[in-house]
């Protein structure tokens, strides 16, 4: 597939992006490995393979992965492993409406600061006394924050390790040790996020719509957000920092799994009551391409700045695609997951 490798040339060249890596696997056989431009204007560090990209919400399919490891019924409901989660009526909320964004606690605290989204016990605090936006199970909502924390606590509860470590365990048995993390002691090697020229000016929304309650610009993706020390070194499993091909091979994994229809059959669908879009959800994962109608049963999840990472089962592919400029679309990876797609 020399064509990738063209295209990713190509929009470094243009200016369009910075840095990027594409990395595909078809029935099992990774096909794609390619990188282009710099992780670093500064010192002119090119990207490789194993540049880490913090490309935020493209790690929740890692994320949702440790949950569906643990092997439990979609029904559980999360107060059998969590019981504090179980004030305000929460105590009916299953695994399911947590993996499938329907639990109804999208919310960020009021005022909440850089320092509470770094901290777990304030955002596993936070959630345990939220109160649910509409009946847990009847509508659907992105989650964007809370998504994170709802799974990862789940995590932690029922094995009785650092999320982290659990983590660990995954990326090893991926065959990309480290490619996949939270919180990172040691920033050195992680790709510099810039912000792409932009229209949009987010002080004009208003800080109640249930966007900015979800993700208040306080704590709104940005380059300089990504870029804060704390950020980086905190788990915050709505996002993660990782490779293109250790995100392809995660979902490369997924095309063989026993479990497979239960991240690509609808579970919640309907209007997202967060971001006004419509929206289909399996367990863990958005339903469909980001730039086509036409895979219905794509699974995986797009990153604030434009990146995504997902597969087809339909016709065996799995891709990935990051990079350090931050956009407010989809052009990249619709021509660089359209070059992949094209070659199938």
């Amino acid at each position: 597939m020399t064509g990738v490798q063209e295209i990713a040339d190509e929009l470094v060249a243009s200016g369009a992006e910075r840095g990027v890596q594409v990395a595909a696997y078809v029935d099992g056989k990774q096909v794609v490995d390619v990188v282009a431009g710099v992780a670093d204007p500064a010192t002119g560090r090119p990207v490789t393979p194993d540049t880490l990209f913090y490309n935020w919400s493209i790690g929740k399919g890692a994320t949702a992965t440790l949950v569906h490891r643990l092997g439990l019924d979609p029904e559980t409901r999360v107060v059998e492993v969590w019981p504090e989660f179980g004030k305000h009526g929460k105590d009916v909320v299953t695994v399911r409406q947590v993996l499938d964004h329907t639990a109804g606690v999208p919310g960020l605290p009021a005022g909440v600061t850089v320092d509470d989204v770094c901290s777990w016990p304030t955002m596993v605090a936070a959630l345990e006394d939220a109160q649910p936006w509409w009946e847990p199970g009847t509508q659907v909502g992105y989650h964007a924050y809370t998504f994170g924390y709802l799974c990862g606590e789940i995590v932690r509860r029922v094995t009785a390790r650092e999320l982290g470590d659990v983590l660990a365990d995954l990326t090893a048995e991926l065959g990309y040790p480290g490619e996949i993390r939270y919180g990172m002691a040691d920033a050195t090697g992680l790709a510099v996020p810039e912000d792409a020229p932009s229209d949009v000016d987010w002080s004009q929304v208003p800080a109640d719509s249930p966007m900015l309650r979800a993700a208040p610009l306080t704590v709104f993706p940005t380059a300089a957000l990504g870029a804060d020390p704390r950020m980086i070194a905190a788990d915050i499993p709505a996002g993660a920092k990782v490779t293109a091909r250790a995100m392809a091979a995660l979902y490369a994994s997924w095309l063989t799994s026993p479990r497979l229809a239960d991240v690509t059959t609808v579970s919640a669908e309907g209007e997202d009551q967060v971001y006004g879009n419509e929206c289909r959800m399996s367990l863990g994962f958005a339903l469909g391409l980001p730039f086509e109608e036409g895979a219905p049963r794509a699974f995986g999840w797009a990153g604030a700045g434009g990146s995504w990472a997902g597969a087809d089962p339909d016709r065996g592919v799995a891709v990935a695609v990051t990079k350090n400029v931050l956009a407010m679309d989809f052009t990249t990876v619709e021509r660089l997951v359209g070059a992949v797609l094209a070659e199938v």
